[in-house]
């Protein structure tokens, strides 16, 4: 469908225009008549799915026709981290081009005179405030921001807000907005918390789900299947073939990724880690140098999995399995995005976790090549993850057990163009 289709105003259609925007993406198509009707919504689309278009372009349509108040913020977009406050933001002034309508972006990281240029822009009151959580409720509890006017209430990357900790922020400025709002949720995954968040904010709600994408043939996935304590073995020998460049290593919990780090340091190897520990700053630097070549290996939870685009990644490996298999689809889409296109993930399957490697298999329709191990690493477990099923099941009757985020810049922009 093109957007000339979706009773969008003129002038927001010749933004799009100049953007090259003309057909839709399905989350567009299926969302954009839905929130210019005014309906509380639930959709379930992943990064790279063209889901800020979706909810941007009907709000800033409606706040161009008018009948909103003046120097009051009109709508608040929540998003769990700074870089995808920016990206919003950034798409925000484009798709704005052709229409008046003020925006300010509030996140934390950097010095006090952004805090108190980012206050002011709040009191000012610009009609979208795109906010991380934690910053956003230290302004309302400072009385800088008036919610009691917001028709609009976006909730970006729902699911992710919620692993960060931030459902108690989120509920603490929900409370703030009137009754009227309208209240737009988007998540890349469905999971229980998920549907209680949105039984106790929305009201009678469309749902609209995306199917989740499945990873570019341009990748190579693989996987060892191997015992726990080969991990590490696997890793070294990996590596001692030629230097790793651009590899990012995800596991499973920051005490792991912490573990690994300091591991692969004293082989020698030039590694970072990244989890919700550091702050702000910190990850900010992070990223700069792996970004720059500094860092050869991130060592990750799933807080860099979305929403963050690194080009270039030649290698992904999931030390640890993912917790459902649309994270395995985030996570080694981090490769495959740069100028060659191609990239190579490798999977490492403990004995206790072939069953979840299963459903991941069974998820993607295919099986993922199993990579023979060396034998100098001794034996290797087979692969047969219903048999490992029953025998957990078995071990744990009888009672045994196996071994085995700010201040930011803001950005105030009134146009009349």
């Amino acid at each position: 469908m093109r957007f000339d289709e979706l009773n969008l105003e003129d002038a927001i259609l010749d933004g799009l225009d100049c953007m090259n925007f003309r057909e839709a993406t399905p989350v567009q198509e299926q969302t954009i008549p839905v929130i210019l009707e005014g309906k509380d919504i639930i959709a379930c689309a992943q990064t790279g799915t063209g889901k800020t278009a979706a909810y941007v372009l009907p709000i800033i349509n409606e706040l161009y026709k008018g009948g909103y108040p003046n120097n009051a913020v009109n709508a608040v977009i929540m998003a769990p981290t700074r870089e995808l406050a920016q990206q919003i933001d950034q798409q925000i002034e484009g798709f704005s081009y052709f229409v008046s309508v003020s925006a300010v972006a509030i996140y934390g990281g950097t010095d006090g005179a952004v805090w108190e240029q980012q206050r002011r822009g709040l009191e000012m009151g610009a009609d979208i405030v795109i906010a991380t959580p934690g910053r956003l409720l230290s302004y309302i509890k400072l009385g800088a921001v008036d919610l009691s006017n917001v028709s609009f209430f976006v909730l970006d990357e729902a699911d992710r807000m919620l692993d960060m900790g931030f459902y108690d922020d989120i509920m603490q400025v929900y409370k703030q907005l009137p009754s009227t709002c309208q209240i737009i949720m988007f998540s890349a995954t469905m999971p229980p918390k998920i549907r209680t968040l949105a039984d106790t904010i929305l009201k009678n709600p469309e749902e609209i789900k995306i199917a989740i994408s499945r990873p570019p043939e341009s990748i190579m996935q693989t996987a060892y299947i191997c015992y726990d304590a080969q991990k590490i073995k696997i890793l070294r020998d990996l590596f001692s073939r030629s230097r790793p460049q651009r590899v990012i290593i995800f596991s499973s919990s920051k005490m792991k990724v912490k573990e690994l780090s300091k591991t692969l340091r004293r082989m020698k190897f030039n590694v970072a880690e990244m989890h919700s520990d550091l702050e702000q700053s910190q990850r900010e630097e992070v990223m700069k140098e792996f970004k720059s070549g500094k860092v050869d290996i991130l060592v990750a939870t799933d807080v860099v999995a979305r929403g963050i685009d690194i080009n270039d990644i030649k290698l992904v490996i999931n030390y640890d399995i993912p917790h459902d298999p649309e994270d395995y689809v985030h996570r080694i889409g981090r490769t495959a995005r740069g100028t060659n296109g191609e990239g190579l993930a490798i999977t490492f399957v403990g004995v206790e976790e072939q069953t979840a490697f299963k459903r991941i298999e069974d998820f993607l329709g295919q099986t993922v090549y199993k990579i023979p191990i060396d034998p100098s690493f001794g034996t290797v477990p087979e692969y047969k993850p219903n048999n490992t099923q029953k025998k957990r099941v078995r071990s744990k009757n009888t009672g045994s057990h196996s071994k085995g985020r700010k201040t930011g810049s803001a950005i105030k922009r009134r146009k009349s163009r």
